[in-house]
């Protein structure tokens, strides 16, 4: 798909005088995931934050389908983006199904309680990442992979066509990370979810994202295919470490290695 969901340009972010984003150019179609990845401070949840408006600009245009985000109201807003934060707060004393419901929000009218159609969506969203048997569990009993489930379960339940990730698979073993990554590109291929994620892991990013931006100190310094933009020569640009690039027939995109002194 080429239809461009996400648009951005010139974005400049501030913290105070700090100045954290430095005039952001990036775009995300339907159905790709595009992995936001370089060292800690470089600003990618600054940006995340930015799109979803949880802060404020110095410039810059963000559209949503050719729409000005800063135009849209919250509820629009919520109708379009869904956000799985990098280290979400759970309400103690809920249950993962009363959490996934929490999602259908921004779908309904004031005073409005959930219906049938809420419930279904919520326990879909469930299903989709394998925690249906988590549904009537309280969120502050479960485990810190089960928790993630239920967060992302959340956004899913929003129904919105464009997702944001800021490194979900930060508290998640290997086999959570694997799972949690396959899950997110199926739902782009076969539902045409826009995803943009921040990405920690280089490789995790390498094998699962459709195309890369590797930032560095408020800007992007590299954008394209995981194979054009994981270089050696980029990531000891924007990390300042020297690291092997692997590749193996059977894989599409390179292993990033660290390189280890002497060896």
């Amino acid at each position: 798909m080429n239809l461009k969901m996400l648009e951005i340009s010139g974005l400049r972010v501030s913290y105070g005088e700090r100045l954290v984003l430095r005039g952001i150019d990036l775009q995300v179609s339907a159905g790709q995931v595009v992995g936001v990845v370089g060292p800690n401070g470089c600003g990618k949840t600054t940006l995340l934050k930015a799109i979803s408006r949880l802060i404020p600009w110095l410039s810059g245009n963000v559209l949503l389908w050719g729409e000005a985000a800063s135009a849209l109201s919250r509820r629009q807003l919520a109708r379009l983006i869904a956000m799985v934060p990098q280290s979400p707060t759970l309400p103690v004393g809920f249950t993962a199904l009363e959490v996934v419901l929490m999602g259908r929000t921004p779908h309904l009218g004031f005073f409005q309680q959930e219906g049938a159609e809420d419930y279904r969506k919520a326990r879909e969203a469930l299903q989709r990442v394998d925690g249906l048997g988590l549904a009537e569990r309280r969120v502050d009993e479960l485990s810190g992979g089960e928790r993630q489930n239920v967060i992302l379960a959340r956004a899913l339940a929003q129904d919105a066509p464009f997702l944001l990730l800021d490194e979900p698979t930060a508290n998640l073993d290997v086999g959570h990370q694997m799972m949690l990554f396959r899950l997110v590109r199926e739902l782009a291929r076969q539902s045409g979810l826009a995803v943009l994620a921040a990405v920690h892991d280089l490789t995790l990013a390498s094998l699962y994202c459709d195309h890369l931006a590797l930032m560095a100190t408020g800007v992007i310094i590299s954008s394209g295919p995981p194979e054009e933009v994981l270089t050696a020569t980029n990531i000891r640009q924007a990390y300042g470490a020297e690291v092997i690039i692997a590749k193996q027939p059977s894989l599409p995109a390179p292993i990033i290695v660290p390189y280890a002194d002497g060896q």
